[in-house]
């Protein structure tokens, strides 16, 4: 049997588990059609998760759906990022071989972490061999924090902690690595230039993305000393969460009211931005030197979905996300708006591949990974009803492919919607089955 094929007892399993996760009470608002849609997607969804299931955990895209030309060969590895976000948004599917392929996810990146505490980008499957850096050997400082927080959820939701034990020292080596990218002592991270998930990006210094992760990351890791009996630390490193979420919060949410403002906090580049008004989401980046006011869409779904961002300032964020149309032609773009060429921001390393042109990949692609994100977050803010729908958008820019149907491709054209990513890209599917699972619990359970 060909093994992206199901059994008769996986057969079983997903008709039960779509019976739960679509009940027509509850989807009421679309029609049979639609609801049937969802049904298919959602075993799409597995199948997709399914053919990036590999010994070492999980490839990024399907290694037998999709052929690599020159650089692509990266694709053939277990990447941090991608591998522990696919696992953290799989931990609800009650599979054993799915699970497997978590906790090999982590097993591998651990296990070649560097002397100075650095987990790799990413390890090639065939070779076993680990990549520190992105593009233009960048340190990748995102893999490191997904990685640890990877671990404390996978431990939390499985009971099973011996990947903790057996890695402690690891771990906190890789909270020592991080740490020291604070180098002034602020709280936040100073981020080199292209040096996370978006990495053929300009972004630098202070960027929101990885500061909501580096919040996330300290209050994991928290958890999981709490775990071996050291509160004290714990609490320190929560104590330390807490700041950065006054220092984030101040620092990436310019206002005029001054009422918002932590007086106790020493005055930094954010008050210069009175005279420029008051945002409705967290700017993107800022330096000492300069400032983006752009909408980093990823950065901003994260923070309310991890609890950084309260629920007031998030439906702020939401309306004018959807006001601009942030969803269309599908579920959603990463950036908005894109950077042209011309602009202070641009840089001309954008037309590598011309994969950062506008409405390109980094540069205001469609991801379908954000674009679950994106359903969970509306849902969260208690529009149960918009979110179902948005789901179903969700579905329709995955049933598409180059190939053939029902790809979940990597990314899409910000004005087509037209798929150029990977086919069957481990996380877009992963974030569509999450989404399918947390449309069903109360809006304020959701921690991812």
């Amino acid at each position: 049997m060909d093994k992206h094929q199901s059994n008769g007892a996986d057969n079983r399993s997903n008709e039960a588990g779509r019976r739960l996760l679509f009940r027509p009470d509850e989807y009421r608002e679309l029609s049979p059609d639609e609801q049937a849609f969802l049904e298919e997607g959602y075993d799409r969804a597995l199948d997709a998760l399914r053919r990036n299931v590999t010994s070492m955990g999980f490839s990024a895209c399907s290694l037998a759906d999709n052929e690599s030309y020159g650089t692509d060969v990266n694709y053939r590895s277990i990447w941090a990022r991608d591998g522990a976000i696919t696992a953290i948004w799989t931990l609800d599917i009650d599979d054993e071989e799915v699970r497997k392929a978590q906790a090999a996810t982590f097993e591998t990146l651990l296990s070649r972490q560097s002397p100075t505490g650095q987990i790799p980008a990413n390890v090639r499957i065939e070779s076993g061999e680990p990549d520190y850096s992105g593009v233009g050997g960048i340190a990748s400082i995102d893999s490191v924090m997904w990685t640890i927080i990877g671990v404390a959820l996978y431990s939390s939701a499985t009971g099973d902690w011996d990947l903790v034990e057996r890695n402690s020292g690891r771990l906190q080596r890789a909270m020592d690595w991080l740490s020291a990218h604070d180098s002034n002592n602020c709280g936040l991270l100073e981020i080199p230039e292209a040096s996370d998930w978006a990495d053929l990006f300009g972004y630098s210094y202070h960027v929101l993305y990885d500061e909501v992760l580096w919040h996330r990351t300290l209050e994991c890791f928290a958890a999981m000393l709490d775990y071996q009996g050291e509160t004290d630390r714990a609490n320190d490193y929560r104590k330390h969460a807490a700041h950065v979420s006054r220092v984030l919060l101040r620092s990436f949410w310019p206002t005029t009211n001054r009422a918002d403002i932590a007086s106790d906090l020493p005055p930094n580049f954010t008050d210069t931005q009175f005279s420029l008004g008051d945002s409705r989401y967290l700017v993107a980046q800022i330096s000492p030197f300069s400032f983006s006011w752009r909408c980093d869409v990823y950065g901003n779904l994260l923070a309310f979905l991890t609890g950084l961002l309260d629920a007031k300032r998030a439906m702020m964020t939401f309306r004018f996300l959807w006001g601009v149309g942030i969803n269309d032609p599908g579920p959603v773009k990463n950036l908005y708006p894109p950077v042209q060429a011309g602009d202070p921001e641009w840089r001309s390393y954008y037309a590598v591949n011309l994969l950062n042109l506008p409405n390109h990949y980094h540069n205001g692609g469609i991801w379908p990974f954000i674009g679950g994100m994106w359903v969970r977050y509306i849902h969260k803010l208690g529009m149960g009803d918009l979110a179902r729908r948005e789901l179903v958008k969700l579905a329709r820019l995955c049933s598409g492919g180059v190939s053939s149907e029902w790809e979940f491709n990597e990314w899409h054209h910000g004005v087509t919607g037209r798929p150029m990513g990977k086919a069957y890209q481990a996380w877009s599917a992963a974030s569509f089955l999450r989404a399918c699972h947390d449309l069903h619990l109360d809006p304020e359970s959701i921690g991812h």
